[in-house]
């Protein structure tokens, strides 16, 4: 069992909170990512569409595996969403560099339940690793999306 002890109402266990951000945090990305899909424009359009569609696809995927998670441990998982900025800023680039930060945001999320669990639960450091593995490979394909065409170092701000 993951650290802390369950509550009256399940929602208070350090990992049950962690998993919680999570959920919040993947239920955003799903807004975030459909935003933007409906906000792209241009002769690249349809492939830029697919993929945002794609990602916010796969955000409700996590999200439900956050869920499902709280759910086994006994917990109640929240109603809420994470932050969503409107910047305004629906330049394909702009999308992409807000992109970066959800998607640092999101790892940073993983990684402090991964620290939380470690040696506690293997069902939950393994999901955690996946979901590591996952957002640093979304990092990598956004980090290459932004870089002009020839470019071969990691995008800088």
């Amino acid at each position: 069992m993951a650290k802390g002890k369950k509550t009256d109402n399940g929602t208070s266990t350090p990992v049950i909170k962690a998993l919680n951000a999570i959920l919040e945090m993947e239920l955003a990305g799903v807004v975030r990512y459909t935003h933007y899909a409906l906000m792209i424009y241009g002769y690249n359009r349809i492939p830029i569409v697919s993929w945002l569609r794609s990602q916010a696809t796969e955000s409700l995927d996590h999200a439900n595996q956050a869920g499902e998670l709280i759910t086994h441990l006994g917990g109640h998982p929240s109603l809420a969403i994470g932050p969503l900025l409107e910047t305004h800023n629906h330049d394909v680039g702009d999308i992409l560099r807000e992109s970066l930060e959800h998607e640092n945001a999101a790892l940073n999320a993983y990684r402090k339940l991964l620290k939380l669990v470690e040696g506690h639960s293997v069902m939950l450091e393994e999901y955690a690793r996946e979901m590591i593995y996952t957002e640093e490979l979304h990092l990598g394909e956004v980090d290459k999306m932004l870089r002009k065409p020839g470019d071969v170092g990691q995008f800088h701000k």
